[in-house]
């Protein structure tokens, strides 16, 4: 077990904040390490100073001599007009055979690696980054919420390949279900100091739940030993008989200590607006088809929603989830038939469009103000800012100032203070921490209007979602079960996909070996002499005739993979690739085998 990084006594702050003081941690080869803290605690300039960007104020981080690192970037290192496989080959200097083998591995085909990487989703982008990542070989990789913008699917797919990656992961995410799916080890960040632990993240969770409880205890039991101690003195140290022993008990008490609890940071104060409840169908959606000029993306879409649920609106990125809300809401035209609200739906969106055209002059404060119902509290307004993290001064700040996760808090802090009785809502968590997304997603359920809404938060979605409705394949239906069958019949999809994915590569190499190889290693060949190494020589020269044949066959078919743009023909090409190379992989092996029985003899 190496050590990979060792962050000795790090101290870094900025101004009147220590976001690290005086912290120490050890991060080994044998682990995948679950980075956790609030927002703004520090996580992402640590990350910075592991890799070189930023410098500590004092302290040191040693690395080991072949540490490689690898990091998935928040934003995108793309180039105008750039495709995919010209980003990997570009980026990694890696010719396009292995560029394209290692994307397959994120399920990346050729319509995705030739087309611009701009017009590509988050998700797919996300995909990218992470094929670019493994294309160079770290032997620690930093991913600093890598879940953000990923479906469901790309979610599991990416939990499957952390489960299997044998070099150190140190994994920043406020998506608890992933970290506790893909890190055995949890690392916290709380008040400037960093406190490893040697199990998942709910494990840590209890385990600091259970160090508090037993702290408080211990300061009760020291605080009322302290009271009685100090009236035994009072009573006695004025008294010539017993002063002495009012002495003695002065030193116990100065023995005693209270042992320092870390507070609790803020709690997130959210509440949606109280509305009231509605029976009825809140939109009816009737032959629709949704899309743009150059695209339909679905059709015969005949759906309701009824008052006071919640929808969750789920689909692989790219099948048209966002199309679909900005279609009921009414920001994109139908391509066909209607969208039709009940009476007296007052509808507040939370979306990208609409968080990027807020008054560039405004400040937050006073966005907040004009946002709110009347009557409301100045207190709820603040708290409000506060669980969005606009605290102090920052609520002085002008919305031009703004960076993009900071205008998305701000117009989703203005619809939870207004008077709407139907929120659609984006992906509402991606730049909330976990504490805030908690605290949403309680405020939701408690909420007696109708929410439609997006996320790739699991958790979130079990919590909130009391229907679901799915976006597939040019159609848009209500999913016959709750979220949690829903997340299965996916899983199980992906995992029969593997399934057969690995059986098209390891039947042939099975069948190309004569028996398995014993306890102790790979079987050997007995020795050969006299006429049989002639006949060995023979073996081996048609073997290389096969291995060059086939080699030049996986290149030839690597090739058509990478330029074909027919779904179909990449599906036969992919399952002829993997035939293809499990020959090979059993000729290569036979050969070695032969060699060394012909070396022996």
């Amino acid at each position: 077990m190496a050590v990979l990084l060792d962050i000795k006594n790090a101290t870094k702050r900025y101004g009147d904040q220590v976001l690290l003081d005086r912290a120490s941690a050890t991060l080994t080869d044998n682990g995948k390490i679950g980075f956790v803290g609030r927002n703004g605690a520090g996580k992402s300039t640590l990350l910075r100073v592991i890799l070189g960007e930023e410098e500590l104020d004092s302290g040191e981080i040693v690395r080991h001599p072949s540490l490689r690192l690898g990091y998935l970037r928040q934003h995108d290192p793309f180039l105008p007009g750039e495709t995919a496989l010209e980003f990997l080959i570009r980026d990694s200097g890696q010719p396009d055979w292995k560029c394209g083998e290692v994307a397959g591995r994120f399920e990346l085909k050729t319509p995705q690696l030739t087309c611009p990487v701009a017009s590509l989703s988050g998700g797919w982008q996300t995909r990218v980054k992470l094929a670019a990542l493994l294309l160079h070989e770290p032997t620690l990789l930093l991913l600093d919420e890598p879940t953000n913008f990923l479906d469901l699917r790309t979610q599991i797919l990416l939990e499957h390949f952390l489960r299997d990656y044998e070099e150190a992961c140190l994994i920043v995410s406020h998506d608890r279900a992933f970290l506790s799916a893909t890190c055995d080890q949890t690392l916290d960040l709380t008040q400037g100091k960093l406190t490893i632990y040697p199990g998942k993240i709910d494990a840590f969770l209890a385990h600091q739940a259970e160090q508090k409880l037993h702290l408080e205890r211990t300061n009760a039991a020291t605080l009322a030993k302290k009271r009685q101690l100090e009236d035994f003195i009072a009573r006695n140290k004025a008294r010539a008989s017993t002063a002495s022993r009012a002495k003695s008990k002065e030193k116990q008490l100065e023995k005693l200590e209270i042992e320092e609890i870390v507070a609790d940071a803020p709690t997130a104060a959210i509440q949606c607006p109280r509305v009231n409840r509605r029976q009825g169908p809140a939109v009816r959606c009737r032959e629709l088809a949704i899309g743009y000029p150059d695209r339909t993306v679905a059709t015969g879409i005949d759906l309701e929603i009824e008052h006071g649920a919640r929808a969750a609106i789920v689909g692989d990125n790219g099948q048209g989830k966002t199309t679909f809300l900005r279609s009921v809401t009414g920001s994109l035209d139908p391509r066909a038939g209607g969208v039709k609200w009940g009476y007296g739906c007052d509808i507040g969106i939370y979306a990208q469009h609409v968080y990027q055209s807020l008054p560039e002059d405004d400040t937050v404060l006073g966005f907040l103000e004009r946002a709110a119902a009347i009557g409301t509290k100045n207190q709820r307004i603040l708290d409000l800012a506060g669980a969005m993290l606009f605290r102090g001064k920052a609520v002085e700040k002008r919305v031009r100032v703004l960076s993009g996760g900071e205008r998305a808090r701000l117009c989703l802090a203005g619809l939870l203070l207004g008077t709407f009785n139907v929120l659609v809502l984006d992906e509402p968590g991606n730049h909330l921490d976990v504490e805030t997304v908690d605290a949403l997603a309680e405020a939701l359920v408690a909420y007696e209007g109708t929410v439609i809404f997006t996320s790739h938060d699991r958790s979130f979605m079990q919590r909130v979602a009391t229907s679901v409705v799915e976006v597939r394949d040019g159609r848009v239906v209500r999913y016959l079960g709750d979220y949690a069958a829903y997340l299965a019949s996916v899983t199980r999809e992906i995992d029969d996909a593997e399934a057969a994915d690995e059986s098209r590569t390891r039947g042939p190499r099975a069948a190309a070996r004569k028996a398995p190889p014993p306890a102790g290693g790979p079987a050997k060949a007995p020795p050969a002499t006299g006429a049989a190494k002639r006949d060995l020589r023979k073996q081996l020269a048609t073997l290389e005739k096969s291995i060059t044949r086939l080699d030049a066959e996986k290149k030839t078919l690597q090739a058509r993979l990478l330029e074909t743009t027919d779904a179909a023909e990449a599906l036969r090409l992919h399952t002829t690739l993997a035939d293809v190379a499990g020959r090979l992989s059993a000729a290569e092996e036979e050969w070695l085998m032969l060699q060394e029985s012909a070396g022996a003899g």
